[in-house]
Protein backbone atom coordinates (compact mmCIF):
# COMPACT_ATOMS: atom_id res chain seq x y z
CA UNK A 1 0.00 0.00 0.00
CA UNK A 2 1.70 3.63 -0.71
CA UNK A 3 0.66 6.42 1.36
CA UNK A 4 -1.61 7.87 -0.96
CA UNK A 5 -3.30 5.31 -0.31
CA UNK A 6 -3.24 5.02 3.32
CA UNK A 7 -3.78 8.48 3.86
CA UNK A 8 -7.37 7.88 1.65
CA UNK A 9 -8.03 5.06 3.34
CA UNK A 10 -7.86 6.77 7.06
CA UNK A 11 -10.34 9.55 5.59
CA UNK A 12 -12.40 6.87 4.33
CA UNK A 13 -12.16 5.16 7.60
CA UNK A 14 -12.80 8.65 9.65
CA UNK A 15 -16.17 9.30 7.67
CA UNK A 16 -17.17 5.70 8.03
CA UNK A 17 -16.66 6.54 11.73
CA UNK A 18 -18.41 10.35 11.41
CA UNK A 19 -21.57 8.41 10.08
CA UNK A 20 -21.71 5.31 12.67
CA UNK A 21 -21.28 7.71 15.60
CA UNK A 22 -24.47 9.42 14.18
CA UNK A 23 -26.71 6.16 13.45
CA UNK A 24 -29.11 6.20 16.57
CA UNK A 25 -31.83 4.12 15.14
CA UNK A 26 -33.46 7.06 13.79
CA UNK A 27 -31.00 9.47 12.12
CA UNK A 28 -29.75 6.97 9.60
CA UNK A 29 -33.54 6.63 8.33
CA UNK A 30 -33.77 9.73 6.97
CA UNK A 31 -30.17 10.98 6.61
CA UNK A 32 -26.54 9.68 5.74
CA UNK A 33 -24.15 10.04 3.42
CA UNK A 34 -24.06 9.80 -0.16
CA UNK A 35 -21.36 9.31 -2.72
CA UNK A 36 -21.70 9.46 -6.26
CA UNK A 37 -19.68 9.80 -9.43
CA UNK A 38 -20.31 11.91 -11.80
CA UNK A 39 -19.84 12.59 -15.66
CA UNK A 40 -17.80 15.11 -16.25
CA UNK A 41 -15.50 12.96 -14.72
CA UNK A 42 -15.69 12.94 -11.10
CA UNK A 43 -17.10 12.39 -7.77
CA UNK A 44 -19.96 14.16 -5.35
CA UNK A 45 -19.79 13.72 -1.87
CA UNK A 46 -23.59 15.00 0.13
CA UNK A 47 -23.42 14.26 3.80
CA UNK A 48 -26.68 15.48 5.91
CA UNK A 49 -26.12 17.67 8.58
CA UNK A 50 -29.70 17.48 10.20
CA UNK A 51 -29.83 16.56 14.05
CA UNK A 52 -25.89 16.96 14.16
CA UNK A 53 -23.68 19.36 15.93
CA UNK A 54 -23.04 20.04 12.47
CA UNK A 55 -26.29 21.39 11.62
CA UNK A 56 -26.50 25.26 11.46
CA UNK A 57 -22.60 25.77 11.57
CA UNK A 58 -21.42 28.15 9.06
CA UNK A 59 -18.94 26.83 6.16
CA UNK A 60 -17.30 29.35 4.00
CA UNK A 61 -17.62 27.81 0.33
CA UNK A 62 -14.21 26.27 -0.92
CA UNK A 63 -13.00 25.35 -3.94
CA UNK A 64 -9.28 24.80 -5.48
CA UNK A 65 -8.67 24.39 -9.20
CA UNK A 66 -10.19 24.72 -12.67
CA UNK A 67 -12.63 21.46 -13.90
CA UNK A 68 -11.60 22.01 -17.29
CA UNK A 69 -7.98 22.15 -16.14
CA UNK A 70 -6.39 19.66 -14.02
CA UNK A 71 -7.29 18.63 -10.56
CA UNK A 72 -10.60 20.40 -9.04
CA UNK A 73 -12.73 20.44 -6.12
CA UNK A 74 -15.46 22.59 -4.60
CA UNK A 75 -17.36 22.70 -0.91
CA UNK A 76 -20.00 24.11 -0.01
CA UNK A 77 -23.18 23.70 1.65
CA UNK A 78 -26.65 22.89 0.78
CA UNK A 79 -29.51 23.61 2.76
CA UNK A 80 -28.95 21.46 5.76
CA UNK A 81 -26.11 18.78 3.53
CA UNK A 82 -22.44 19.37 2.92
CA UNK A 83 -21.44 19.06 -0.63
CA UNK A 84 -18.80 18.88 -2.21
CA UNK A 85 -17.93 17.93 -5.74
CA UNK A 86 -14.27 17.28 -7.10
CA UNK A 87 -12.98 15.70 -10.26
CA UNK A 88 -11.75 11.71 -11.04
CA UNK A 89 -8.61 11.81 -8.17
CA UNK A 90 -9.61 14.22 -5.87
CA UNK A 91 -12.34 12.42 -3.57
CA UNK A 92 -9.94 12.25 -0.74
CA UNK A 93 -9.52 16.08 -0.97
CA UNK A 94 -13.14 16.50 -1.13
CA UNK A 95 -13.77 14.06 2.63
CA UNK A 96 -10.80 15.74 3.99
CA UNK A 97 -12.38 19.20 3.87
CA UNK A 98 -14.79 18.15 5.67
CA UNK A 99 -13.50 16.41 7.56
CA UNK A 100 -11.34 19.70 8.65
CA UNK A 101 -14.70 21.20 9.17
CA UNK A 102 -16.21 18.67 11.43
CA UNK A 103 -13.27 18.61 13.49
CA UNK A 104 -13.44 22.15 13.95
CA UNK A 105 -16.88 21.66 15.52
CA UNK A 106 -16.97 18.69 17.17
CA UNK A 107 -14.25 18.71 19.31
Amino acid sequence: MTATDARAEDLLGWLMGWYARHCDGDWEHGYGVRIDSMDNPGWRLRIDLAGTKLEGRAFEPMSHGDEFEGPWWECRLEGTEFVGYGGATELAEVIRVFRRWAEEHIN
